[in-house]
């Protein structure tokens, strides 16, 4: 082979090998552009051509690796948050220590890992919009909130199996969990996002008072407990 041949063949060898490397990268390119729209204009707002101008494609080309907006946001759902439950329960699983000290870890870290990104948008996104968009609430309720719920459920038992926490309503339990982090998440995207706004949110300082409220209470451990209600005779 001549050199010039040899130089022809490298070439197209090189520029094959980029254009394959760019295919690759497409999709995660095309949700992180998804994600950042569906935050900032919500999912009845945010048109197809928009996110494939902001990933730098076509729109065919989007359509190529999603059918729809409907699974365009799916994905999102499931590269952020749906598929990341494995992990977490098996950090759940691997933890050695107090369930105090867990559940405390695991609110600091939910909001280092989740809360403080774009992702965590999706939360308050999925709130105001769920009721249009009934396939993708039904999507998030299956792949987030069920997992969800059934990993905070796992963290109150492990307390109450190791005689830690008191025997409760596991149901309401969870709410009682995950009710200030919804608050925190929905803060974050409304008032506590705008310039104008007096009050400030220290989200760790806030996440560990109400961690600590959750595990204590508001009661002093010497106040009785409340009489209990007598059945009408």
């Amino acid at each position: 082979m001549s050199p010039i041949s040899k130089f022809i063949c490298e070439t197209h060898a090189k520029v094959h090998a980029k254009r394959e490397r760019r295919k690759e990268a497409r999709p995660g390119e095309l949700l992180a552009a998804a994600l950042e729209l569906f935050v900032e204009k919500g999912f009845a707002a945010t048109k197809s051509e928009e996110v494939a101008r902001r990933a730098g494609v076509s729109k065919g080309t989007l359509f190529l690796y999603f059918a729809s907006k409907e699974e365009l946001f799916k994905a999102v759902i499931r590269e952020n948050i749906a598929g990341r439950f494995p992990e977490w329960n098996a950090e759940f699983d691997a933890y050695t220590g107090s369930t105090a000290d867990l559940l405390r870890y695991t609110m600091t870290i939910w909001w280092q890992r989740l809360g403080a990104t774009k992702a965590g948008g999706i939360t308050k996104l999925m709130m105001s919009e769920a009721s249009n968009f009934p396939e993708v609430a039904a999507y998030y309720q299956k792949e987030v909130i069920e997992p969800g719920h059934a990993l905070v459920r796992r963290i109150l038992q492990r307390g109450i199996d190791r005689g830690e926490f008191r025997s409760i309503d596991l149901k309401y339990g969870v709410y009682s969990v995950l009710a200030p982090m919804i608050f925190l998440l929905t803060w974050e995207h409304s008032l506590g996002a705008c310039a104008g706004c007096d009050e400030t949110l220290d989200p760790e300082k806030y996440l560990a008072a109400q961690v600590e409220t959750i595990l204590h209470g508001l009661c002093k451990s010497d106040t009785p407990p409340p009489p209990e209600h007598k059945k009408d005779r």
